[in-house]
């Protein structure tokens, strides 16, 4: 029993790990008992037990260990901090648990490791079951393989990972152990409930009895999905709404339903390229046929493994693809394209490569009829289509549908309704649709009934998928008959068919198009109807005037006439009754076309009835009379039946006759029908061929009319469209460039006119156009361009010289290709085997080879355009692998390649598949810097991204430990981009395969990325014209502009791109007036925007805005700064200012030159701007532009430095770097107005500033740069001192001494000449300064030293210069520099105190007057010193009172004191900050007042009030959310309320929130949040009563209760929805009960009627309440009740207890905390027994614990009796605040005097000594709280005086020191008398 009382003693942690079984069985009941207990889950408590968990699981002892696994469980459960645990803890329960023999033991283990996966630890618990599977014990197996499935019923297929589960699965049918078996078959039943019949292939391999005893208990399970019924910590919202569903009843056939699996995800991938046989390539060549079948025999074998390793199948499909292509016997064919099939299926993704090999082979080879061979590759085409898009089979499949062959076109359009079903809308856009729709409506009129079929069937499924709105405008051509066929033609969708049709009758398409020709009879008929006989009689008269009546008739009947019932055909039809349009009156003729018009406005016109006319209309159009009205008609027809149909018509009649008038003047009505109706739908390719016949006109109108229209063509197309005229001849083509030159710049106009039927298909297209990633801009346009195919040329023998071993062989090989290439200009997708010869290159030993390729696909990149996608696998991954190459030069050949090609494919493609991730893997550091560099810069412009980007971020956490650091870095960069795609959530739950090593750094990286990450691009905004120009011509300009781009840049490749998209900004504008008038030009420049500068900085802050930090300006930047500048510039000046002329940009300059004096202020609100677009022209090589740049600057800082302005960070970051690119300039006359220009910005931004972006540039590789740099910083050292040099003068002084030993001599000289400066300045401390030097260096710099020293030899001058460089030297280093000596003294004292403001430096800025060292000046004898003249003309004005700038909380001015000597002055200004504007002021303010008790207690019950009122009110409002730093305010809100309630009178906050709740409560509209805030309050005051009981006025307290419950009787204060008020009052008042007993009867003195009030009645309830329930209970001195308590008290729990107070007194930190525990243990239990406790402690103890008992004793009596002073009770326990501290002293002392006297027996009579309270009578008991302030103020000045005492850094008399409290002016009277001591003695 000796052992047991020994560990019983230890504290709990102790025991548990204590070497007897039975301390540890004790320990975990114990520990289990203390977690239960335990309610806040982030205690400090749990941390103890971190490292003993896994103890209490692996415990030897069986017994023990299921109270440590319950304890275990309690813990894991409850701690915040379990998740540390769950790796080591898992291994423990598998190894150690799960073997055991008890069953509890292994069903609380597993209850752990289902409690380990409750709080996200899945993964961890998951991979530890798994390694438990290989364990040799059997049961452990078995209880792994029980967990899983456990862990998989409950929590479910998306918690639990299957792919590992499955991989293992059939493994453990294999176990020679039954139980091992059977618990495998359960556990895959378990499986297949969750994934179906994607559990079948992984399990093909077992044993054929055990799959069909599954396949049986398969068959009995329900077809419903099962349901997770257990949930995550983090989805705490899904388990109310499962729950809510029990309740109900509902079988949650709502909720959701569980995510299909795909087997292949489970399958292992199977390597078969080293599995075929060795002769494979041999054998498929053979002329034997059974030779080939073997070999494919084989392959198909291999091919039927469903799940394939990556690799290289390039000559595998190529030899597949010539057996389907060339050989004879057909069986061989279907075999080949079986193994095809099983390729495709096994690859899937990675097989898309090769797709665009053999599809057109296969195509082609349906001209089988064989059924088997049929089917074999139609399988086979169907398997390739689900590896790639339809886009890129697109060519393919187009080139086979006009195929001779019926048997091919039948089967392609059978594929493409195949292929339609597997698309959505997303991936069917209307660019894709639209060839395809052409080609099935030329089948379906074909003649072979089958061909028709096929094409109706892909007609039908198309418009099934994407619905018939959307297909519709492409079948303009089919007739009605044949288009309710192919709506028809998919199954059930006749219904649907006829909705769409009902609801598109508001497009007059179905009449347009559908109407029949009506005969000449029929149409006389109907006219007869509507018009007058005269009218129809008169209409063919031989007598002009009756015609001229009848069409006048005729108009009249046709203005009158209702749309619905007007026969358009037949009024039509009789204008053009003889003599129609060949009238010779010119006045019948106007008013026939005129009515022409009228009825194609009026009434439902459609094409039929155009034809009628249209031709009589473009005769007439030459007419000089009748022309303007043919022209009239024509656009009435182009708005009733669409401009792209009138115009084409119009065009091909126009071009059909031989009039040039004709033909003119319709190319002329054209032009300005595209500016009418806009570019929507126009046929460019039609129009061109006429085009080109017109500029080979004779007539020169003609060529006239023709050139005009390509002018506004060229609007809408931009310089795409000269490509089709290249081949002209040089003065045409001259000509046309000179009309595009000026069109330049000029937006589209808005569209005046509207075509319903554009608007219809803009409705059908809106937003599809737009390739989210930009690769698509101009798709159309593109696709207009003629393209040649190269394919024919790409002969094997080509393809053999690229892959020749000889390189030169192999070089003429890429030149035959280049040159294929150039020739063809544009060329298709199909370029036959050239993909896979030109990657072979990529990878050449011949780095020559290597960038000869990489320049090769960039030609093709240009050549191919859009089509270039399907060659993205097969060819763009490769470019990427070159990114890793070790040469410099290729690496950036690479890079330039890679981004020609995203800029026609878009980023979709390459970020699609697993391609990237692969490309990542590689431990390549160039690669992986320079792919991800490339990422960072093109995942933020992408609006989305494909879901496999997830699949990079493994690598992306491997790169961002990289040993390389430049991979580190450019992975960090990239992580906002990915994160911005993928969320946070995603990124972070990746870290969880992570090693813990590794997680910890990652995750604090994805902390500091989702701070910075970038908003997603917003959708591209309408452009502004109207809705048929601009919209409709967005897709074309973002393709021209890029193509814009490349063409300009050839000649002009230096400039910056930037000025190209000023079209791009003008089209976002409406159509406004041009330059033509100056009256434009009078208006302001620019806009002064409040707060837009602050914005922009904002912006760039948080990463909203790309950053101005970029070696060349990209077109990003540009476009960006044009966006910016749209709001503040005026549109004339910004389009002047990017136009493409130089000597418009210098005009624009000296606009702003001759306003930067009227407009200054704007000039300033848009300076960034201004400054922005200057370092862009610092990029270009014009020196006109440039000089034009620096005169403005130069002018722009004399402006800003007059006004008084200082640069911001912001603005010098955007421009002073690349203003010192300039320094370097070859230019003399450049450099030296850079020099002036720097010399300026001096006086407008800190020296010290300049000083560090000068050291920057003295990094540059440019020579003259460099030099001018050391230049400018030996200036700067010699104009400012040392002080300027940032961070530190010795890290600046030997980074310039570096430059001493420069290759260049005028960076040497430079060098040296900096270092003589510092020389000249500090002496001979620049050794130390400028570090070890080479002894060259060294001997360099010594005698330039010597020589400089030589010069200098005439010291007046150096006096005066010294002089003179001492005044005009600001005192500070960050100051900016002050302009001239004479100024006048006021600006230089404002000038001194915005210096203070503006600088940094760790002391406070004292003037350069008091930094006089009188005493010095005093003694020294020397009289060669001169006194600054600052000091004589500074002292008139110190006897005014100085105007500080608002001090700052955190820094106090040396200057304090005297300023505020008042305390009141102290409290005024910390009030006037509450009353601050800024939220956050106003908070802060409120913190300060209330963090000093003093002033906190003085505030009044109504102050409290409406304080907390408006800080709830605050707290509560919704509106918080939505400003930015919401929650942070919240969040300051609620400690400040904290803080009130712990440190406000407790009295007066009480009743505060009494009266706030009843007014709330009486407040029908008041927010049951506010309500329950006051509650929650109140129940917090209400858990420290206890320690507040004696400082509260209770009589106040109880008043304000009786007053509520006047308010709210307790009947009504039940009616409330809520019962929390009333739980409260009763739990108030019970405890005040509890803590006063029965003398809070005597606290009712207050209440009026004490009788009638409720509060009485309710408080005697409670006591006979409580005194039924415990007798004495409150009475503390009641012996009684004292040992009954004690008799329950068990012996082992009191020396527990014992036990611990003892040690907490025997301990030094906890002494005190000890001694009072045990002071108040003795009050409770008075007869307790301490003596076991003190016998074996020393005698020293012993009466250090009697003697700290008395002393807890005389200050808890001298706290009682001095309960009326609340503030002297509280300081006496404050030790902060030494006033109230110094007088409970004496009465501490006099107890110690007391022991010792009474020790030495001079002294027996301690009860009868005085009470503590008669020691502090000496003071008044309550001291005001302005004293209080006064008291701490005066400490704060004491300690400060004595820290500048210790501190200063001049040596002050002592008896200046202790003068600092006297007058202000004494002291300015005695430094006056000393100075002019001073003076008269240097007299």
């Amino acid at each position: 029993m000796g052992d047991d009382s020994e560990w019983m003693k230890l504290p709990v942690d102790q025991k548990c790990e204590h070497k007897v079984w039975k301390a540890r069985l004790n320990g975990y009941e114990e520990a289990l008992k203390l977690f239960q207990r335990i309610s806040d889950e982030r205690s400090p408590e749990w941390g103890k037990y971190l490292g003993l968990i896994k103890k209490f699981v692996t415990e030897s002892n069986a017994v023990a260990q299921l109270k440590g696994l319950e304890a275990a469980l309690v813990f894991i459960e409850n701690a915040h901090v379990a998740g540390k645990t769950t790796g080591e803890v898992m291994s423990g329960v598998v190894t150690k648990v799960f073997n055991q023999p008890k069953a509890r033991a292994k069903e609380l283990g597993m209850d752990i490791c289902l409690m380990y996966i409750e709080i996200e630890k899945a993964e961890v618990v998951q991979d530890e079951l798994l390694k438990g599977l290989d364990n040799k014990n059997p049961k452990i197996v078995v209880a792994c393989i029980e967990t899983l499935r456990k862990a998989l019923s409950e929590f479910g297929s998306k918690i639990v990972t299957l792919k590992p589960v499955v991989k293992i699965l059939s493994k453990q049918f294999e176990s020679r152990e039954k139980a091992v078996r059977e618990e495998a078959k359960l556990l895959a039943v378990e499986i297949y409930k969750w994934i179906r019949d994607a559990l079948r292939p992984p399990l093909q391999g077992i044993n054929s009895v055990q799959l069909k005893e599954l396949e049986e208990e398969w068959v009995k399970l329900p077809s419903s999905p099962p349901k997770q019924t257990r949930f995550l910590r983090s989805q705490q919202d899904l388990k109310a709404k499962f729950e809510q569903h029990q309740a109900q009843g509902g079988d949650q056939s709502d909720g959701e339903t569980v995510a299909t699996v795909d087997p292949y995800e489970l399958l292992e991938a199977v390597e078969i390229l080293s599995k075929l046989p060795k002769d494979f390539y041999d054998k498929i060549e053979a002329k034997k046929w059974q030779e080939r079948k073997e070999a494919l025999e084989a392959v198909e074998v291999l091919t039927k493994n469903l799940k394939l390793e990556s690799g290289e199948y390039g000559d595998l499909v190529r030899a597949l693809k010539k057996v389907i292509g060339k050989d004879a016997n057909v069986m061989l064919v279907s075999l080949a394209a079986k193994c095809l099939a099983g390729l495709a299926t096994g690859l899937r993704k990675k097989f898309g490569t090769y797709a665009g090999l053999v599809v057109s082979t296969i195509l082609e080879k349906f001209k089988e009829k064989k059924p088997q061979v049929v089917q074999a590759l139609q399988e086979a085409i169907d398997a390739i289509f689900l590896t790639t898009t339809l886009q890129n089979l697109s060519e393919d499949i187009l080139a086979v549908m006009d195929n001779k062959n019926p048997s091919i076109k039948q089967q392609a359009s059978l594929f493409l309704a195949r292929s339609f079903r597997h698309c959505i809308q997303a991936t069917l856009p209307k660019s894709v649709l639209k060839p395809f729709c052409a080609a099935l409506i030329k089948q379906v009129n074909d003649s072979a009934p089958e061909v028709r079929d096929a094409a109706f069937e892909a007609l039908g499924t198309a418009m099934k998928v994407v619905g018939e709105k959307a297909v519709n405008p492409f079948l303009a051509d089919l007739d009605k008959l044949k288009l309710d066929r192919a709506s028809g033609g998919p199954p059930k969708k006749g219904k649907v068919g006829s909705a769409a049709a009902g609801k598109s009758k508001k497009t007059p398409e179905s009449k347009d198009f559908t109407e029949t020709e009506l005969s000449a009879e029929a149409c006389e008929d109907l006219a007869a109807g509507v018009l007058p006989a005269s009218c129809l009689q008169q209409l063919d008269s031989a007598n002009w005037k009756e015609r001229l009546a009848s069409m006048e008739e005729f108009q009249r009947a046709v203005e009158t006439m209702d749309k619905t019932a007007m026969p358009c055909q037949a009024l039509v039809r009789m204008l053009a009754k003889k003599p129609g349009f060949k009238e010779t009156n010119f006045q019948v003729m106007q008013l026939k076309l005129h009515v022409v018009a009228l009825i194609a406005q009026r009434g439902q016109f459609s094409k039929t009835s155009a034809s009628v006319v249209l031709d009589g209309l473009v005769d007439k159009v030459g007419d000089v009379k009748c022309g303007g009205n043919a022209k009239e008609g024509m656009t009435a027809i182009g708005e009733a039946c669409s401009l792209p149909w009138t115009a084409e018509q119009v065009m091909s009649m126009a071009f059909a006759q031989k009039n040039p008038k004709n033909q003119a003047e319709t190319l002329n009505w054209l032009a300005n029908a595209m500016k009418e109706f806009g570019f929507a739908g126009i046929n460019v390719k039609a129009f061109i061929s006429n085009v080109k016949t017109a500029l080979g006109a004779t007539n020169p109108g003609v060529r006239t009319a023709a050139i005009t229209l390509l002018g506004v063509m060229y609007l809408y197309m931009g310089a795409p469209l000269r490509m089709f005229f290249e081949d002209e001849k040089p003065a045409l083509l001259a000509q046309i460039d000179t009309e595009f030159e000026k069109m330049k710049g000029q937006s589209p106009p808005a569209p005046s006119k509207s075509t319903k039927k554009a608007a219809a298909e803009e409705e059908a297209d809106d937003g599809e156009e737009q390739d989210e990633d930009g690769g698509g801009g101009g798709q159309d346009i593109m696709d207009l361009l003629p393209r040649t195919d190269i394919s024919d040329k790409i002969t094997d023998d080509l393809v053999s010289k690229i892959s020749d071993k000889n390189w030169k062989i192999r070089k003429e090989g890429l030149d035959e290709a280049a040159a294929i290439i150039s020739e063809a200009k544009f060329i298709t997708a199909n370029i036959g085997e050239l993909p896979l010869a030109l990657k072979g290159r990529l990878s050449d030993s011949n780095k020559i080879l290597v960038q000869q390729t990489l320049t090769i696909l960039q030609q093709l990149a240009t050549a191919m355009g859009p089509g270039l996608k399907q060659h993205v696998k097969s060819l763009g991954m490769p470019i990427i692998t070159v990114l890793g190459d070790s040469k410099t030069n290729v690496r950036t050949a690479a890079m330039t390649t890679l981004q020609a090609w995203v800029e026609q494919t878009g980023m979709k493609d390459w970020l699609e598949g697993d391609d990237l991730s692969e490309e990542l893997k590689r431990e390549n550091p160039f690669q992986r810097q320079e792919l991800l560099g490339w990422l960072a810069e093109k995942l933020p412009t992408l609006r989305t991204a494909p879901g496999d980007l997830m699949l990079c971020i493994p690598q992306l956490y491997a790169c961002l430990e990289d040993r390389n650091g430049d991979v580190r870095k450019k992975a960090q960069d990239a992580l906002p981009m990915f994160m911005m795609h993928l969320g946070y959530d995603k990124m972070n739950k990746a870290t969880g395969k992570l090693k813990p090593t590794s997680k910890d750094p990652v995750v604090a990286m994805l902390e500091k990325a989702r701070a910075v990450m970038p908003a997603k691009p917003a959708a591209p905004a309408k452009a502004g014209g109207g809705k048929g120009s601009s919209e409709t011509s967005r897709a074309p300009s973002g393709w021209s502009q890029s193509a814009c781009d490349d063409l300009e840049s050839k000649p002009e490749a230096k400039k910056v791109r930037g000025g190209v998209a000023a079209k791009k900004v003008a089209a976002k504008k409406p159509a406004g007036k041009t330059l033509k008038d100056d009256e434009d030009k009078s208006g302001p420049i620019f806009t002064l925007i409040p707060n837009a500068k602050e914005q922009r900085i904002k912006e760039e802050k948080q990463l909203k805005i790309l950053k101005w930090n970029f070696m060349t300006p990209r077109d990003e930047y540009v476009e960006q700064l044009k966006t910016q500048m749209s709001t503040c510039f005026a549109k004339w000046l910004q389009d002047e200012l990017f136009h493409f002329d130089f000597q418009r940009q210098v005009k624009a300059i000296g606009v702003m030159i001759d306003r930067l004096e009227s407009e200054s202020e704007a000039t300033i609100g848009c300076l960034d701007l201004i400054l922005k677009w200057f370092t862009l022209r610092f990029f270009d090589t014009n020196t006109t532009v440039l000089m034009k740049v620096l005169e403005y600057l130069k002018l722009l800082f004399a402006m800003l430095n007059r006004e008084n302005y200082h640069f911001t960070e912001y603005e010098a970051n955007s421009f002073v770097p690349y203003l010192i690119l300039k320094v370097g300039e070859s230019k003399d006359v450049v450099r030296k107005d850079v020099r002036a220009i720097l010399t300026m910005l001096c006086k407008v931004y800190p020296a010290s500033k300049v000083f560090t972006f000068l050291m920057e540039g003295t990094k540059s590789k440019n020579s003259k740069q460099r030099a001018e740099c050391l230049e400018e910083l030996g200036c700067l050292i010699e104009g400012y001192g040392m002080n300027v040099c940032q961070p530190t003068p010795t890290k600046s002084l030997k980074e310039i001494a570096v430059h001493i030993g420069d290759r260049d001599t005028s960076v040497r000289n430079a060098a040296l000449n900096t270092v003589v400066s510092v020389y000249n300045t500090c002496g001979e401390q620049v050794y130390k300064l400028i570090g070890n030097l080479s002894e060259k260096d060294m001997s360099m710099l010594e005698e330039r030293i010597k020589r400089s020293a030589k010069k200098a030899s005439a010291p007046p001058p150096k006096q005066v210069a010294s002089e003179r460089t001492r005044r005009e030297q600001p005192t500070n280093p960050n100051a900016t520099f002050l302009r001239k000596p004479a100024q006048d003294d006021l600006n230089k004292l404002n000038q001194a105190r915005q210096n203070a403001h503006h600088s940094e430096p760790s002391h406070p800025f004292i003037p350069k007057e008091f930094q006089l060292d009188l005493d010095m000046i005093e003694t020294d004898q020397s009289g060669v010193c001169e006194l600054p003249d600052l000091v004589q003309h500074e002292l008139d004005e110190l006897d005014e009172p100085i105007n500080l700038p608002e001090p700052k909380l955190r820094a106090v001015s040396p200057h304090f004191d005297e300023l505020h000597n008042s305390t009141a002055s102290t409290i005024n200004f910390v009030i006037s900050q509450v009353a601050s504007g800024d939220i956050n002021t106003s908070i802060q303010a409120l913190a300060q007042l209330f963090a000093m008790e003093v002033l906190a207690r003085e505030a009044s019950v109504g102050v409290l009030k409406d304080l907390l009122h408006g800080l709830f009110t605050l707290m509560l409002d919704g509106r918080m959310e939505d400003i930015e730093d919401g929650q942070q305010v919240v969040r300051s809100v609620n400690m400040l309320v904290i803080r009130i309630l712990e440190k406000s009178d407790q009295t007066n906050i009480i009743s505060a929130l009494l009266v706030l709740l009843q007014d709330s409560l009486i407040t029908t509209a008041g927010s049951p949040l506010f309500s329950g805030a006051v509650i929650k309050c109140l129940w917090r005051l209400i858990r420290f009563l206890p320690e507040n009981i004696n400082s509260l006025n209770l009589d106040r307290i109880l008043l304000d209760v009786h007053n509520f419950m006047k308010v709210f009787p307790k009947e009504k204060l039940k009616q409330l929805n809520s019962d929390m008020p009333h739980r409260t009052l009763k739990t108030l008042l019970h405890t005040l009960c509890r803590l006063t007993g029965v003398k809070i009867m005597d606290h009712l003195s207050m209440i009026e009627n004490r009788n009638e009030s409720e509060l009485e009645a309710h408080l005697r309830r409670t006591f006979k309440h409580s005194a039924h329930l415990s007798g004495g209970k409150n009475d503390r001195g009641n012996e009684k009740g004292g040992l009954r308590t004690d008799d329950r008290l068990s012996k082992a729990k009191v020396s527990d207890i014992l036990t611990e107070i003892f040690k907490k007194i025997g301990s030094k930190e906890n002494t005190k905390e000890g001694l009072t525990e045990l002071y108040e243990y003795k009050q409770k239990y008075s007869d307790a027994d301490l003596e076991p406790f003190l016998k074996n402690t020393s005698q020293f103890f012993q009466s250090y614990v009697e003697r700290g008992l008395r002393i807890i004793e005389s200050e808890r009596e001298g706290k009682a009796r001095i309960q009326s002073s609340a503030v002297i009770q509280q300081h006496s326990i404050d030790s902060g605040l030494s006033s109230n501290y110094e007088e409970v002293k004496p009465a501490v002392y006099y107890e110690r005097l007391k022991i010792l006297r009474q020790r030495q027996g001079l002294e027996n009579t301690p009860q009868q000594r005085p009470a503590i309270s008669s020691l502090l009578t000496s003071k008044p008991s309550v001291a005001s709280s302005t004293d209080m302030l006064h008291s701490k103020l005066s400490q704060l000045k004491e300690s400060r005086e004595h820290y500048q005492q210790e501190h200063n850094t001049h040596s002050h008399s002592p008896t200046q020191t202790h003068t600092r409290s006297a007058l202000p002016a004494t002291n300015l009277d005695d430094l006056k008398k000393r100075l002019e001591r001073i003076k008269n003695n240097r007299q």
